[in-house]
Order: C-alpha cells, then sequence, then structure tokens
C-alpha cells in the first residue's frame, strides 16, 4: 500500500521536503511507518525523533493501523513553559 507523509516544522526543514511517500506491507501501523522513516532519514533520528501523528486529520497512536491513501502526518513534540 501507499501512504503520504505529511512533515510539518522541523521535519519539514531537515529533510528539505514537506512530504513523502511510503510503500508499506498491508496491515502496517503507525509505529511501523515512523520506524521506517527513521529507516531512510537518518537525520531525524539526530533530533529526538518522537514525533506526534495524524491520520486523516485524526490524533492516532502508533498502533494505529494504516491504510492504502492515507494521509499520515507527523509533528515534532511540542515543548514550552
Amino acid at each position: 500500500m501507499l501512504i503520504t507523509v505529511k512533515l510539518f516544522a522541523a521535519y519539514q526543514e531537515l529533510l528539505g521536503e514537506d512530504e513523502i511517500q511510503l510503500e508499506m506491507e498491508d496491515g502496517s501501523t503507525v509505529g511501523d511507518a515512523l520506524r521506517l522513516i527513521k529507516e531512510h532519514y537518518p537525520v531525524l533520528a539526530g533530533q529526538g525523533y518522537s514525533p506526534m501523528t495524524a491520520c486523516n486529520l485524526k490524533h492516532v497512536s502508533k498502533r494505529h493501523t494504516l491504510e492504502d491513501g492515507d494521509e499520515l502526518a507527523i509533528f515534532p513534540p511540542v515543548s514550552g513553559g
């Protein structure tokens, strides 16, 4: 299956792209996609890669199962104080 990954903030800046396409196995989860992204783009691993995620505009956990054509958005963790 093919999914679109939307990148935001520091992730977008690090990769120089606002979206990427991922070919995934059927039944893959958000966690599987995050691992694959980290493998393909190791620069993210050095940035405390622990993104917040949304699938098709809804907040989802790493256990969420993806479907062909889904749009997965990843956001860097928010810090503040």
